[in-house]
């Protein structure tokens, strides 16, 4: 069966647990990791999301990490997944499949992957009018995808990158 998309209300627990998870990660990736973010719903005071911890690790290269961290991390409750469609980054996720609590997305610093991570986050933090919006969809898309977490993902993903075109076109 697959995982029920369940968008919660805001929990200022989300930055507590984001907080306990970085520094047992960074105490394993502290050789190669470059810079740490929270990012995803869970980032955003004031914006419901799925319960998910989304963390971001940069590193100078996805080959820097190497089997020692991988297996770090597993000892963390981090499983890594292949994801060869996924060529920019390495994916982890703690907790089981389809219903995971925290995902560890590993990408080259200041990629176009990594920089448009964080000018999404930005804009919903800094703009009470483009979080709104975005949770309306949010709450729509989770009644319409109830049991397709897939599906769900890939209808936000306009709204995303008109947000991070107009964020671009903002800040240049």
């Amino acid at each position: 069966m697959k995982e029920e998309v369940i968008v919660s209300e805001y929990d200022p627990s989300w930055v507590e647990d984001y907080n306990a998870e970085r520094v047992e990660i960074m105490r394993v990736l502290t050789d190669i990791c470059v810079d740490f973010e929270h990012i995803g719903s869970t980032s955003v005071p004031g914006l419901g999301a799925k319960p998910l911890i989304d963390m971001m690790a940069g590193v100078h290269d996805l080959a820097d990490v190497q089997t020692l961290h991988i297996e770090a991390l597993a000892e963390l409750g981090y499983e890594y997944v292949p994801k060869p469609e996924f060529t920019e980054r390495l994916f982890f996720r703690k907790g089981q499949w389809r219903a995971g609590t925290h995902h560890l997305h590993v990408y080259k610093y200041k990629s176009v992957e990594w920089n448009e991570h964080l000018l999404f986050r930005n804009a919903l933090r800094r703009d009470p009018e483009v979080r709104q919006a975005y949770y309306v969809l949010k709450k729509k898309l989770e009644q319409q995808f109830r049991h397709d977490r897939v599906g769900y993902t890939a209808a936000k993903a306009p709204f995303i990158q008109s947000i991070i075109q107009k964020t671009r076109l903002y800040e240049e």
